[in-house]
Protein backbone atom coordinates (compact mmCIF):
# COMPACT_ATOMS: atom_id res chain seq x y z
CA UNK A 1 0.00 0.00 0.00
CA UNK A 2 1.26 3.42 -0.92
CA UNK A 3 1.05 5.85 2.03
CA UNK A 4 0.88 8.97 -0.16
CA UNK A 5 -1.34 8.11 -3.14
CA UNK A 6 -0.68 10.60 -5.93
CA UNK A 7 -0.06 13.58 -3.62
CA UNK A 8 3.40 14.42 -4.92
CA UNK A 9 2.51 16.38 -8.03
CA UNK A 10 4.43 19.45 -6.87
CA UNK A 11 4.97 22.42 -9.16
CA UNK A 12 8.41 23.38 -10.47
CA UNK A 13 10.73 25.82 -8.75
CA UNK A 14 9.55 29.36 -9.36
CA UNK A 15 11.65 32.03 -11.03
CA UNK A 16 10.22 34.72 -8.72
CA UNK A 17 9.17 35.12 -5.10
CA UNK A 18 5.62 33.92 -4.33
CA UNK A 19 5.02 36.94 -2.05
CA UNK A 20 6.82 39.89 -3.66
CA UNK A 21 6.71 38.61 -7.29
CA UNK A 22 10.30 39.86 -7.63
CA UNK A 23 12.33 37.65 -10.01
CA UNK A 24 15.17 35.72 -8.39
CA UNK A 25 18.71 36.67 -9.38
CA UNK A 26 21.22 33.92 -10.29
CA UNK A 27 23.14 32.92 -7.16
CA UNK A 28 20.51 34.38 -4.80
CA UNK A 29 19.42 32.30 -1.83
CA UNK A 30 15.72 31.59 -1.43
CA UNK A 31 13.49 29.35 0.68
CA UNK A 32 11.24 26.54 -0.53
CA UNK A 33 8.23 25.80 1.68
CA UNK A 34 6.04 22.71 1.27
CA UNK A 35 2.55 22.75 2.71
CA UNK A 36 0.45 19.60 3.01
CA UNK A 37 -3.11 20.53 2.07
CA UNK A 38 -6.17 18.35 1.52
CA UNK A 39 -5.37 18.27 -2.22
CA UNK A 40 -1.72 17.23 -1.72
CA UNK A 41 1.45 19.27 -1.47
CA UNK A 42 1.69 22.97 -2.30
CA UNK A 43 5.05 24.63 -2.93
CA UNK A 44 6.02 28.25 -2.30
CA UNK A 45 9.41 29.77 -3.12
CA UNK A 46 10.24 32.86 -1.07
CA UNK A 47 13.00 35.43 -1.28
CA UNK A 48 15.01 35.97 1.89
CA UNK A 49 13.10 39.24 2.50
CA UNK A 50 9.73 37.49 2.26
CA UNK A 51 11.02 34.64 4.45
CA UNK A 52 11.95 37.09 7.21
CA UNK A 53 8.53 38.82 7.04
CA UNK A 54 6.38 35.65 6.88
CA UNK A 55 3.80 34.72 9.50
CA UNK A 56 5.68 32.22 11.66
CA UNK A 57 2.41 30.85 13.04
CA UNK A 58 1.66 29.26 9.67
CA UNK A 59 4.01 26.28 9.63
CA UNK A 60 4.92 24.41 6.45
CA UNK A 61 5.21 20.60 6.33
CA UNK A 62 8.86 21.06 5.32
CA UNK A 63 11.18 23.87 4.19
CA UNK A 64 14.78 24.39 3.10
CA UNK A 65 17.13 27.04 1.74
CA UNK A 66 18.50 26.79 -1.82
CA UNK A 67 20.51 28.82 -4.26
CA UNK A 68 18.72 29.99 -7.40
CA UNK A 69 20.20 29.14 -10.77
CA UNK A 70 18.16 29.64 -13.95
CA UNK A 71 17.43 26.62 -16.11
CA UNK A 72 20.02 25.98 -18.83
CA UNK A 73 18.71 25.68 -22.37
CA UNK A 74 18.36 22.06 -23.42
CA UNK A 75 20.07 20.81 -26.59
CA UNK A 76 17.82 18.75 -28.84
CA UNK A 77 18.32 14.98 -28.66
CA UNK A 78 18.50 13.24 -32.03
CA UNK A 79 16.70 10.11 -30.76
CA UNK A 80 15.17 10.59 -27.33
CA UNK A 81 15.34 7.53 -25.07
CA UNK A 82 13.93 7.27 -21.60
CA UNK A 83 16.69 7.34 -18.98
CA UNK A 84 16.54 6.67 -15.23
CA UNK A 85 15.38 10.22 -14.44
CA UNK A 86 12.64 10.15 -17.08
CA UNK A 87 11.49 6.74 -15.85
CA UNK A 88 11.48 8.04 -12.27
CA UNK A 89 9.43 11.09 -13.28
CA UNK A 90 6.98 8.94 -15.28
CA UNK A 91 6.53 6.47 -12.42
CA UNK A 92 6.14 9.24 -9.81
CA UNK A 93 3.43 10.94 -11.88
CA UNK A 94 1.53 7.70 -12.50
CA UNK A 95 -1.73 6.95 -10.71
CA UNK A 96 -0.23 4.22 -8.50
CA UNK A 97 3.59 4.54 -8.48
CA UNK A 98 5.52 1.39 -7.51
CA UNK A 99 6.98 2.50 -4.17
CA UNK A 100 9.96 0.10 -4.22
CA UNK A 101 11.04 1.00 -7.75
CA UNK A 102 10.62 4.75 -7.11
CA UNK A 103 12.68 4.47 -3.93
CA UNK A 104 15.53 2.61 -5.69
CA UNK A 105 15.46 5.01 -8.67
CA UNK A 106 15.60 7.99 -6.30
CA UNK A 107 18.62 6.44 -4.57
CA UNK A 108 20.30 5.84 -7.95
CA UNK A 109 19.63 9.42 -9.05
CA UNK A 110 20.88 10.75 -5.72
CA UNK A 111 24.09 8.77 -6.16
CA UNK A 112 24.50 10.24 -9.67
CA UNK A 113 23.90 13.70 -8.15
CA UNK A 114 20.78 14.26 -10.26
CA UNK A 115 18.56 14.39 -7.17
CA UNK A 116 19.49 15.82 -3.79
CA UNK A 117 17.76 14.66 -0.64
CA UNK A 118 16.83 17.84 1.18
CA UNK A 119 14.75 16.45 4.04
CA UNK A 120 13.38 13.33 5.70
CA UNK A 121 10.02 13.65 7.36
CA UNK A 122 7.74 11.34 9.32
CA UNK A 123 4.22 11.04 8.02
CA UNK A 124 1.00 9.38 9.14
CA UNK A 125 1.97 7.29 12.15
CA UNK A 126 5.73 7.35 11.74
CA UNK A 127 6.06 6.37 8.06
CA UNK A 128 9.09 8.06 6.56
CA UNK A 129 9.12 10.08 3.37
CA UNK A 130 12.24 11.36 1.66
CA UNK A 131 12.04 14.77 0.00
CA UNK A 132 14.25 15.17 -3.04
CA UNK A 133 14.99 18.19 -5.20
CA UNK A 134 16.24 17.98 -8.77
CA UNK A 135 19.21 20.37 -8.86
CA UNK A 136 18.81 22.00 -12.26
CA UNK A 137 15.01 22.32 -12.41
CA UNK A 138 14.23 22.61 -8.70
CA UNK A 139 11.45 20.01 -9.06
CA UNK A 140 10.52 18.39 -5.75
CA UNK A 141 9.63 14.73 -5.25
CA UNK A 142 8.21 13.18 -2.10
CA UNK A 143 9.25 9.50 -2.06
CA UNK A 144 7.83 7.13 0.55
CA UNK A 145 10.40 4.90 2.24
CA UNK A 146 9.14 1.34 1.65
CA UNK A 147 11.53 0.08 4.35
CA UNK A 148 13.04 -2.57 2.08
CA UNK A 149 14.78 -5.47 3.69
CA UNK A 150 18.22 -6.47 2.41
CA UNK A 151 16.85 -9.74 1.00
CA UNK A 152 14.32 -7.75 -1.12
CA UNK A 153 16.85 -5.39 -2.65
CA UNK A 154 18.07 -7.63 -5.48
CA UNK A 155 14.50 -8.30 -6.67
CA UNK A 156 13.70 -4.59 -6.73
CA UNK A 157 16.96 -3.75 -8.51
CA UNK A 158 16.13 -6.37 -11.16
CA UNK A 159 12.66 -4.84 -11.51
CA UNK A 160 14.20 -1.38 -12.09
CA UNK A 161 16.69 -2.77 -14.64
CA UNK A 162 13.79 -4.45 -16.47
CA UNK A 163 11.80 -1.18 -16.43
CA UNK A 164 14.79 0.71 -17.85
CA UNK A 165 15.37 -1.90 -20.58
CA UNK A 166 11.71 -1.84 -21.61
CA UNK A 167 11.38 1.94 -21.32
CA UNK A 168 9.84 3.85 -24.19
CA UNK A 169 9.93 7.60 -24.69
Amino acid sequence: MNPLPNEWAIKHRADSCAVTQRPFVPGEYFYTLLYHDTDGYRREDLSEEAWEKRNENIRPFSFWKSRYEPLPSKPAEPVPKENAEQLFRRLMSSKNPPANACYVLAAMLERKRVLKQVKTESYDGGRRVLIYEQGTTGDVFVVPDPQLRLDELETVQNEVVQLLQNATP
